[in-house]
């Protein structure tokens, strides 16, 4: 089911993705890695360090990243 040639509102919709880039991006440099970690240490934001480190350490996607529990990281 896609667009009709003859519907006029179609016509004039912009697509969601119109000149952004998509696909894989870019990875991050170590210096900008670093940057982040001086920064989120800087300010005292200790649990967003911490799933910063998971995520770049482990190479998860952001939407594994968020999906995780603290139960499943921490041993009782």
């Amino acid at each position: 089911m896609g667009l009709s040639e003859f519907d006029p509102a179609a016509r004039e919709r912009v697509s969601w993705n119109a000149g952004r880039k998509v696909g894989a991006k870019r990875a991050l440099k170590p210096r900008q890695i670093w940057a982040i970690r001086f920064f989120l240490d800087q300010h005292g934001r200790t649990r967003d360090r911490a799933l910063f480190d998971l995520a770049i350490d482990s190479k998860l996607r952001g939407c594994d990243l968020v999906k995780i529990k603290i139960s499943d990281i921490v041993c009782d």
